[in-house]
């Protein structure tokens, strides 16, 4: 009986990856629609109410899945611009550019969630807090790398261009994540880590299947979008001309 070998080498070229995303985007995207809705049901209607903060910590919901995402995408959009950097692949640069608008969407989704949690506790809607500052520098890095990929003309200028700031600017990310710990800060810190979890078990459930939500819609939305910029920089290829026809 012969062994399936699998190559999976040959999607490192974007007319192979542009059908694979095809194939993958979909189930990617449906699977965030379903935990979406399962964990915004268990966060607002089943996890209790929080004995200090009231019905106004329900926003963590939402503000921690996305201050996660927004590191953890751009740590992800510099390792592919660094690879693009390193060996010259086309699709890296494609894949970092598809990952950046969900990169500055998440870390402005966290901004304004966090602003809205921080009015009613802390009476402010911004202080100059050491995380927040540094997840505004991260939404910052987001939008110098958009800027700068678009006024580039030459694509494969633009994504060395672009990977040289996405790798000086990953520095930020340890500086977000570890804030709390080097400074005093009004910012709390980690309710979940690999020692426990000080939340409800219905609390932490609402939160880990809405973090995989957010994972999901990342990775459906990013492989959706790569095949936009394939098309786009393949246009004059055979294979697209036989692909959108």
């Amino acid at each position: 009986m012969k062994t399936r070998v699998i190559h999976w080498f040959k999607f490192s070229s974007p007319q192979n990856f542009y059908y694979l995303a095809g194939k993958m985007w979909p189930w990617f995207a449906a699977l965030a629609t379903v935990l979406t809705l399962v964990g915004l049901w268990i966060s607002f209607f089943v996890a209790p109410i929080d004995a200090q903060q009231g019905q106004g910590y329900r926003i963590i919901f939402v503000h921690v899945p996305t201050s996660q995402m927004s590191m953890f995408i751009y740590l992800v959009m510099a390792g592919w611009a660094g690879f693009g950097l390193a060996f010259n692949t086309r699709l890296s640069g494609m894949m970092a550019s598809a990952l950046a608008p969900t990169g500055a969407l998440f870390a402005f989704l966290s901004l304004v969630t966090g602003s809205l949690w921080g009015k009613p506790m802390w009476g402010t809607w911004w202080v100059w807090d050491a995380r927040l500052t540094s997840e505004l520098i991260l939404l910052f890095l987001y939008l110098g790398f958009l800027a700068l990929q678009a006024s580039i003309d030459d694509p494969r200028r633009a994504d060395k261009a672009c990977a040289i700031l996405a790798l000086v600017g990953a520095v930020n990310v340890p500086i977000i994540y570890f804030s709390v710990k080097w400074w005093n800060t009004l910012h709390q810190g980690a309710s979940v880590s690999l020692k426990g979890s000080s939340m409800a078990s219905t609390m932490l459930a609402g939160m880990l299947i809405m973090v995989l939500a957010f994972w999901m819609y990342t990775i459906a939305i990013a492989l959706l979008r790569v095949r936009n910029i394939i098309l786009d920089r393949e246009r004059h290829t055979e294979w697209v001309k036989h692909a959108v026809a």
